[in-house]
């Protein structure tokens, strides 16, 4: 392949049947879009410190001294 071609893409969407104006286009790709969109951010990790992240917490049992005890390194 040359510096001038291009490599080939291939579409998002194809129509495959009927002939849809470029508002119902428009309509369809926000809609998937926002989709695509929502499932990758439920995916991502939880931003923000480590005092956030539920599975990196540990219970702690009530005694003397238990909060000094939950700042101590495990």
């Amino acid at each position: 392949m040359s510096k001038d071609e291009a490599p080939a893409v291939r579409p998002l969407l194809t129509v495959l049947r009927g002939a849809p104006t470029p508002e119902q286009l428009a309509a369809l790709i926000a809609v998937v879009s926002s989709r695509a969109a929502a499932a990758s951010e439920d995916a991502a990790p939880p931003a923000g410190s480590l005092w956030a992240r539920p599975a990196l917490r540990t219970p702690l049992s009530p005694a003397p001294g238990a909060w000094r005890a939950s700042a101590l390194h495990r």
